[in-house]
């Protein structure tokens, strides 16, 4: 089987498991998705969830972020891990934001890769989720893991991934199935045990047509 014509197969199933393809970081304001991004790094999802309220309450806008005392940052972002670094990067990402985009969040790679702690992993998130834009490509740890267990590459470099699953992946799809991907990575295709007895993606999984 082709790698296009397993990843439409794929595709489909996930669809079918998970509905809802939704991200799971809340965020009222489209610059707050940019700060848990970076919050998530190295943190689970669940805690940077917990922690940003508390940040947003005290930090209710652009423009208090960016007058903000770094310091006062970390100390609320502390159980995200990386804390200093991530406040840092919260204020001056802030400051940048407002200065040279007018306060709103770039809507093209070459200008939110400018933002300080910004990747292309974020970059994708904010360009899928916020501006709906074809062809967006997470690569997080679980699009890794799953895509090289389902034989749809072949590489953990996540710039190889994301260069590979844009030749197969329908545009349209490609910012949702790396979402299904994260939900299916937590419930049935985990780090420490497939559980391949009640995936619906196995007829299509190399991992799986291997055993």
């Amino acid at each position: 089987m082709q790698k296009k014509e397993r990843a439409l197969h794929i595709v489909a199933c996930l669809e079918e498991a998970y509905p809802e393809a939704l991200c799971s970081l809340q965020y009222p304001k489209d610059y707050e998705l940019l700060f848990a991004v970076r919050l998530a790094a190295q943190c689970t999802d669940e805690r940077v969830n917990k922690t940003t309220p508390e940040l947003y309450s005290r930090f209710p806008s652009l423009e208090a972020f960016a007058e903000a005392n770094i310091e006062d940052v970390a100390e609320i972002v502390r159980p995200c891990g990386f804390y200093r670094t991530k406040a840092k990067d919260l204020v001056m990402a802030s400051q940048m934001l407002l200065r040279d985009f007018g306060g709103r969040v770039p809507d093209n790679m070459d200008d939110l890769l400018k933002l300080p702690g910004i990747g292309r992993k974020t970059a994708n998130l904010v360009l899928g989720d916020i501006y709906h834009v074809p062809g967006s490509v997470v690569v997080d740890t679980h699009c890794i893991r799953l895509c090289n267990r389902m034989g749809l590459v072949s590489t953990k470099d996540p710039v190889k991934i994301e260069t590979e699953l844009r030749k197969i992946l329908p545009p349209d799809k490609s910012n949702d199935f790396c979402h299904r991907l994260v939900l299916h990575g937590r419930a049935v295709c985990t780090a420490r045990k497939t559980k391949c007895e009640i995936c619906n993606v196995a007829p299509y999984c190399k991992y799986f047509t291997s055993l």
